[in-house]
Order: structure tokens, then sequence, then C-alpha cells
């Protein structure tokens, strides 16, 4: 569930090393793991470890070691001189009791299996030389690639690739995830699975360590997660409104308030311009239509304290209309997602929005940009620096607005001010449709309308929208969504264990 940059990994062995685990130990079961995965990729045929410098090579040694023992026909290419290996890399090495191959292209041969363990998590430069010519022979020669730890050439924390990466079959790495297993591009470099192989290391040192990000799933946020009470009502399960544009623009509204009332608010009214109201009430049936035009009436609405939880943006027009519900809401001190058009009408100005926000005294606020939006709030942490990763990028965006953004994407990341952040990596590709995020904008406002803070509220919506697409599947609408979450509840309430 913890996922780990290369820093925090490395305190992780050193932790596990001063504990007196050696650290030749934990390259021996790396190692071993490695082997075990080669083994179950492919049954028979000989195998090739292209293996580098440092203790990524080590590993790949110890696997060499562990399949030659196995019986398997194993050669191995090393990058370096087999002398000027240091350290565990140098006991791994000495393990290996047969002669390592040139560091050429043409070594590795026809292979039945490639085993990658050129570079680890911690590359931080740009690939050259004959290291890119391996890669690249390594990608065009066909067989199927195990990479140790990561694929070489790509940076374990920003998941960059630094020049050129391998092209995984599938990956073996070891205690917790790393960033780029779960960020783009490093998983789609990663192969179809990535294995997380137990070496000894103790999750104790995980307290120590204090990692702040985390994989999205539901172990994640299981304690926030909200299960309705024998004795509950509709209204102890929160009342959301959600803001329609005019009469061009009513779609977006509507699936922003079907997705709500799916994923468990108790009442959810559609606040809809009255040249609109028509037409949406028309469309409607569980969720309510109020004639709301101006920001006098919005605010009138809000005096009624059960309507906790505002979604703003899905096809609610960009301007000054758009900004004043918004600024209306946080001074009402309701919980409130903020989407498209609500995030374009302050792109002009939008400290304006975070002051607010920051003003707020608290309000729980989430903000669900996608790449084309998220710039015109936060332009100069997309452009001043192009190779911060996307975590960094979110991270930095709370800190600033003051409230929980999400980004969206394949590998959508949640971040709170506070520096936690989540990394979802179940999203289908069919889920990039129109009127998805709509949908996603409602499921988070209903996690808020039920009491859950905006961190965790984000993460389970993003989770659950995924959940929701693979659930219907290839030709999936976003009008599907909505439909599909009573089987997503189903699966989750069997993992909790939960009676229904």
């Amino acid at each position: 569930m913890e996922v780990l940059n290369a820093a925090e990994m490395e305190r992780a062995d050193r932790l596990t090393i001063a504990a007196g685990t050696p650290g030749f130990a934990l390259m021996l079961s790396a190692g071993q793991a490695v082997a075990e995965a080669a083994m179950d990729l492919v049954e028979e045929g000989p195998i090739v470890v292209v293996a580098g410098a440092g203790n990524n090579g080590g590993d790949g040694f110890v696997a060499a070691a562990e399949l030659a023992a196995r019986g398997r026909e194993v050669s191995v290419i090393l990058l370096c001189e087999r002398d000027s290996l240091q350290g565990d890399a140098a006991s791994a090495a000495r393990g290996w009791k047969f002669p390592v191959l040139p560091f050429n292209p043409q070594a590795i041969g026809k292979p039945a299996l490639i085993i990658d363990a050129l570079f680890g998590a911690g590359l931080n430069r740009p690939v050259e030389g004959e290291p890119y010519a391996m890669i690249e022979a390594i990608n065009a020669n066909g067989a199927p690639v195990l990479s140790v730890d990561l694929p070489s050439g790509i940076n374990g924390t920003t998941a960059l690739v630094m020049g050129i990466a391998v092209n995984a079959t599938e990956t073996v790495t070891f205690f917790r995830r790393k960033p780029a297993h779960l960020l783009l591009p490093g998983r789609m470099h990663a192969g179809r699975r990535v294995r997380v192989a137990d070496i000894g290391i103790d999750p104790a040192v995980l307290a120590e360590i204090k990692p702040q990000t985390f994989e999205n799933v539901p172990q994640a946020w299981r304690p926030s997660f909200p299960v309705p009470r024998i004795d509950g009502h509709k209204y102890a399960r929160g009342h959301a409104v959600m803001v329609s544009g005019d009469i061009a623009a009513t779609g977006a509204a509507r699936l922003a308030a079907r997705g709500c009332l799916r994923a468990g608010a108790g009442l959810v009214t559609l606040a809809s311009p009255r040249d609109a109201l028509a037409v949406n009430a028309a469309a409607l049936t569980a969720v309510m239509v109020q004639a709301i035009d101006s920001v006098v009436e919005f605010a009138a609405l809000l005096t009624d304290r059960r309507l906790n939880a505002v979604v703003i943006g899905p096809g609610a027009g960009v301007g000054d209309r758009t900004s004043d519900f918004v600024l209306t809401a946080l001074s009402a001190q309701r919980s409130l997602v903020l989407d498209a058009d609500a995030l374009t009408s302050f792109a002009a100005a939008p400290d304006r929005l975070f002051e607010a926000i920051n003003a707020s005294h608290g309000v729980e606020v989430v903000l669900t940009p996608h790449e084309g939006e998220f710039p015109r709030l936060f332009s100069d942490i997309s452009n001043k620096h192009p190779n911060r990763s996307k975590l960094e990028r979110v991270r930095a965006a709370a800190e600033r607005s003051g409230a929980v953004v999400l980004l969206k994407g394949a590998d959508t990341v949640v971040a709170s001010p506070d520096g936690r952040a989540t990394i979802a990596s179940n999203a289908p590709p069919w889920l990039a449709t129109a009127g998805a995020g709509d949908v996603l904008a409602g499921m988070i406002g209903a996690m808020l309308a039920q009491g859950v803070p905006a961190f965790e509220a984000a993460s389970i919506g993003a989770w659950m929208h995924g959940e929701a697409a693979r659930e219907a599947g290839p030709g999936l609408i976003a009008e599907d969504l909505p439909e599909v979450l009573p089987a997503v509840f189903r699966r989750l309430y069997d993992e909790f264990g939960i009676e229904y």
C-alpha cells in the first residue's frame, strides 16, 4: 500500500541492515525472487542476464547463479569489468562460477528470456553510450524481458524515461512499489505485472520512514469509507447540490448528479437556471430540481444547513456567475468539489480562489482538473520544471491552493496540503470518454456529503471511478458509470466483510 521513492527505499535498506540483517542477505533474497519470476515466465530455453555495476547487477548475478543451480542455461553480460565491482555486488559476482560476456548487444543472441538488471530505481542521469545501445538491443530482440526493480532507464521517483528505457514484460520489485510502477510513463515500461517480493525487510521500518505516498487501493482509505447504518436515513447521508449551466449545457451537471446519488448521497438537488428548468426536470427523477439564477438565490438555498456539499463546474459555464457561485459556497462553509468550468473561471486570477479557500477555515475543498485545466491555475508548477513528476506537481498545487487536488489521468494523483498523496492505477483506457469526469465530480461530492474528509473522498472517488469503468467494459459511455456502481459497492463490501 505504501509507495516508496528511491531515497525512502534506500533508507529502508539501511534501517534493516542497521537492525542486524546483512545487506548481502537482502541481495540473496532479491536475486532468488527474480529467479522465481523467471522460472514462471519461461519454463525452458536459455536466459541472458544483462547486469550493471551496482546492486541491481548484484541481484542479477544472484538470480543467474540460482537459475543455473536449477539446471537452466544462463549467461551474464556485464556492463563493467568484473574486478571493478564493489560491496555486495562483488560478493554476488563471486557466486557466479562462470565467465561473463562482454557488454556487447550482439552477445544477447536469441534467448528465451532476458533479465534486465542494468540500472535500478535510483537512476538520475540520461542513459548514453553503450548502455543506450544495449537497451535498444534488448527492446529489439523480441524475447520477453524481466526487469529487476524497475525497467532500466526509468527514474524510480519521477517515472520519467531517462533518454531510453527497457520495455519489460514483467517487473520484480522489492518490499514496496516505487512511484514509477504507478505513474506514467514508467508504468507503461514495467509490463503486464509488477511483482512485489518480500526480501526480509521488516514493515516496522515504515514507522520511521513515515511515507506520505500510497497506492490508491481500498486499504488506503478503508477507515474513512462511509458504510450506511442499519438505523440510518437519507438525511443522515447528506444532501448534495449540483450547479447546472444554461439550457445548452445541462447534461454535465445531470451526469454529476446521477453519479452523486448512486455513490451514496442521501439526497441530490440540481440548482438549475430557469431557462433550463424544464429540460432538467424532464430528464431527472430521483434528483430534485431547484430554480436558481442568481448568486442571491444560491446563497438563500444554502441557508438550509442540511445541504452540506456542493459540486460546481460540470457545464456551469465560464465566467463571473460561476466564480461568484464558488465564492458563495465557500462563504457558506460547504464542502465543495470544483471541476471544469469552475476552475477555468479563475484562470485569470487563481490566487483569488486560493485566498478564498484558505480563508474558509477548514472547509473541505477538492479541485479536479485534467492536464489541460491544471496549467490554468498552476502555470508555473506545470511549466517551470519540465522534469517534475506528476506526483510532485500535484503536491505543490495542493500546498499552494490549500485544497485537495486530484489531477486526472490514467495515473490519477490525489494530494492533500499536508503532503499525503495517492496514485491510482486501476483506470482502463476506455474511461477516457466525454462526461466521465463529470460523474467523478459527483461521486466525490457524494463522499463529502456523507462526511468523508476531502483527501479520502477524492481517493475513494477516483478508485471507484476506475472500478466502475472496468465493470462496464469497453464501449463505456459516461452514462454507464453510475449504473454499474452497485456492482462496485458489492465487490467492495465483500472485500471489507460488510453484509448487504
